[in-house]
């Protein structure tokens, strides 16, 4: 991990990571210290957080005893009505509540923030909004979270920080082709009965057209600076985007018992069984309570600590989401049957693929069938084996080395329904990838900073803040050509809004330190020589990751080539909205820990 002073580019701006830094130039050295002081006091005073050690987060995860929660299956909400036969568009009111939620059977209940319709019927995760391929649907997403976090913040990161207290948010559909104002930008955030809002912030309702092919989503906070407590808290839901002209000839495993969704995320708890989040920085002079990477000791599927599920000896659908904050996941299962891919992220595969494990960054979506008809056994484990950090972190261990349990019911156990689903042969064909028809070229470099003892303060995309001016300015109906250059030691999961990618190539960056020197120096891979350093060698891409997604994971020391379409992938059309209005687009890494402190960079759309 190199030094700050050997990787910061020549000419990228200092970051002091104060929010709203264009008022704090303005003040003097004394009144920017004091404001600081002030503002860390507040944070630690409305986020207290117990003093605990990893042991006692160990030992809070281990004397919680596996598999004795049933897996739930998080209520639905249609984003459509029926009239005489046909989809019609809704407006849908949902909002984020602070309840409690039982993590385990041996948990007391624990402060969370929750998506629902009304306080009651909020989850963790929150509902599954099922919406219909061309019918345009409105939610107006309400904030009704109290005037403190529950958890920990760092006022020192960019961060929302609103006048009055309150918890500022804005709801991001991750995946979705939408209008910008309709994107949940980090600017566009809103506090309590909208009380106080964000510099971005226009409108109550967002609108999202549901233009783009059928696939699976899901929605979280995107407030700036403030995304991985959020979260961490409870603020995210899956989202499907149906077309039954295309979904039932498939014949896939259907209905609530069949077709479930996997939402995973990895959760420390304290001894009195509140949610932790870490109350003091890995660098607390620079920043009091940021760390590069959140990493709970357990694991929870749908809100439950390794739950367990029932299932008949037949194929399921599973809709897997890591929602983690930064733990990759590279699944498995105990008793060796496979996976049948058959998509990733929002987007079918051309083909289903077969696999014994996939390996989801953060955000990642995999959609699988698993036939428990195969099994040989009657039980079988949902394992991980992903180090973390990945990819060369602590490797998993007894606790988060376990996701869930499937119970494999003997054959015949009631109640049992035949299987008339099928695995098809052939899914969907989108536009081809062709390097080749590119109306630009870029390159994004990924760098991280550290402090004099060598320890992580920020990170950055092509050495720029996110409040610097927008760089990357594709034009609507496109396609360009992305080569990302990681110079971190980190595996990076890139997320674009908006667009979508596919990477056709991840290749070495051979003599990396002359050419991270040089980096350093220039800040231009071009100047840098970088077609002379990107000849190592080819880590193919996954076969079950060849589709249109939006997050690709970005090998360190690599540099992985992506084609990104800022079009309708399906139709090869342009977008039936104006993408070129207030206020824009972003990319960035979304392990939340690296978003906030600011692996974030505008994107401006043009006609």
């Amino acid at each position: 991990m190199a030094k700050a002073a050997d990787l910061r580019p020549a000419h990228a701006p200092l970051n002091f990571s104060l929010a709203k830094s264009h008022r704090t130039r303005m003040k003097s050295k004394m009144e920017l210290v004091l404001m600081l002081l002030l503002m860390v006091s507040l944070a630690g005073a409305q986020n207290p957080s117990p003093s605990v050690t990893q042991q006692t987060l160990q030992q809070v995860a281990a004397s919680l005893r596996m598999y004795v929660d049933q897996l739930p299956n998080m209520p639905r909400i249609y984003g459509y009505s029926m009239q005489d036969g046909s989809p019609k568009p809704v407006t849908l009111t949902i909002g984020m509540y602070r309840k409690t939620w039982k993590f385990h059977r041996d948990l007391p209940s624990t402060p969370v923030f929750v998506f629902g319709t009304s306080a009651e019927a909020a989850t963790f995760p929150g509902p599954t909004i099922i919406a219909r391929q061309g019918v345009p649907l409105s939610v107006t997403w309400q904030n009704h979270l109290p005037s403190s976090h529950i958890l920990p913040w760092d006022p020192t990161v960019p961060t929302a920080i609103p006048k009055n207290g309150g918890v500022p948010t804005v709801v991001h559909l991750h995946g979705s082709v939408h209008p910008p104002a309709s994107d949940g930008s980090a600017l566009a955030w809103f506090t309590a009965n909208f009380q106080e809002t964000g510099p971005k912030w226009t409108q109550a309702t967002y609108t999202y057209p549901n233009v783009q092919p059928p696939g699976n989503l899901w929605y979280h906070d995107h407030a700036l600076g403030l995304t991985r407590a959020n979260l961490l808290a409870g603020l995210l839901g899956a989202y499907v985007i149906q077309n039954p002209s295309l979904d039932d000839p498939f014949n896939l495993p259907c209905g609530d018992t069949f077709d479930r969704h996997l939402v995973i995320a990895d959760r420390s708890f304290n001894v009195d069984g509140t949610l932790f989040m870490n109350a003091t920085g890995i660098n607390p002079s620079i920043h009091p309570q940021w760390q590069p990477e959140y990493f709970g000791e357990a694991i929870t599927v749908n809100g439950k600590a390794w739950p367990f599920l029932a299932v008949h000896r037949r194929r399921y659908r599973f809709r897997i989401i890591n929602s983690s904050n930064a733990r990759y996941l590279r699944l498995a299962l105990s008793n060796g049957l496979a996976f049948c891919v058959i998509g990733s992220d929002a987007s079918y595969l051309a083909a289903p693929v077969t696999s014994q494990n996939i390996l989801l960054a953060p955000a990642e979506v995999a959609d699988v069938i698993i036939d428990f008809s195969l099994s040989t056994t009657n039980e079988a484990e949902l394992t991980n084996d992903a180090p973390y950090p990945y990819p060369t972190g602590s490797p998993a261990g007894p606790l988060n080395g376990k996701v869930m349990k499937f119970v494999i019911l003997p054959k015949g156990a009631p109640p049992e329904a035949p299987d008339n689903s099928t695995v098809p042969t052939k899914e969907v064909n989108f536009t081809s990838v062709v390097p080749t028809d590119v109306a630009v070229t870029r390159y994004i470099t990924m760098y991280e900073y550290t402090s004099a003892s060598g320890s992580p303060t920020h990170l950055y995309i092509n050495g720029k803040r996110f409040e610097d001016p927008v760089t990357e300015t594709p034009r609507s109906g496109t396609t360009e050509l992305w080569n990302v250059i990681n110079l971190t030691g980190d595996n990076h999961p890139l997320h674009i809004h908006l667009g979508v990618f596919q990477a056709i190539k991840v290749q070495e960056l051979v003599d990396l330190t002359t050419f991270k020197n040089c980096m350093t120096a220039i800040n231009d891979a071009v100047k840098c020589n970088v077609a002379g350093h990107a000849v190592g060698k080819v880590v193919p891409v996954p076969e079950h990751e060849k589709t249109w997604k939006n997050v690709v994971k970005m090998e360190p020391g690599y540099m992985t080539s992506v084609v990104v379409a800022f079009k309708l992938v399906e139709t090869n059309q342009k977008y039936p909205f104006d993408a070129t209005g207030e206020p824009g687009y972003v990319y960035h890494c979304h392990i939340l820990d690296h978003e906030d402190n600011a692996m974030i960079r505008p994107m401006k759309m043009l006609p």
